[in-house]
């Protein structure tokens, strides 16, 4: 039997109170923990995103894919693969910094990492870091040894790679067969 892997799916629903409670809903009444879960609105305001992360095998994907299928206010599902998608989480960390050196250690993986110094005080710097949870994890090792204060992330969110989209499939091939007719 094939172990858990780590799904990416993309959802349009309808921007509207309580459609992110029924997809929630669906996720435990069938017992399925969501590992990462992000929502906001698309370039239509009326159309929101919801990237969900989950552990589970290809049969219950597709199971899950199905069932949200099946909700009124969801316009479209998607499973996105690795290979043809872009996936980051915002994470926010806030660290001890009580001495000049100590902060300047500080800065130094920020710097590694690309990730942005926010806030400075007397006691602490806050960092964003964008990127994927390897990243992220990563630098949260490194700065354990100074004393997180506070940590947040935002969860993954997703889009497909070049001219793939939630919503046609056939775009890229389109976007190919209009260049050779220009020239």
């Amino acid at each position: 039997m094939k172990s858990a892997q780590r799904h990416t799916l993309s959802v349009l629903v309808e921007n509207s109170a309580g459609v992110l409670s029924q997809v929630s809903r669906l996720f435990s009444r069938k017992g399925y923990n969501i590992e990462s879960l992000a929502v906001g609105t698309t370039e239509n305001p009326e159309v929101s995103r919801i990237t969900i992360e989950v552990l589970g095998d290809m049969p219950m994907i597709v199971q899950i894919m199905n069932q949200l299928r099946k909700l009124f206010p969801v316009y479209s599902v998607q499973h996105l693969l690795p290979q043809r998608s872009i996936r980051r989480e915002l994470v926010l960390y806030k660290v001890r910094a009580t001495t000049p050196e100590i902060r300047n250690e500080i800065i130094q993986i920020a710097n590694i990492f690309r990730a942005t110094i926010i806030d400075v005080s007397l006691g602490s710097l806050t960092l964003a870091l964008i990127g994927d949870e390897d990243k992220a994890d990563a630098m949260q090792k490194l700065l354990e040894n100074f004393g997180i204060l506070e940590l947040a992330r935002t969860g993954m969110v997703a889009l497909e790679r070049g001219a793939y989209t939630i919503s046609d499939e056939n775009k890229e091939k389109q976007e190919f067969n209009l260049g050779k007719n220009v020239l």
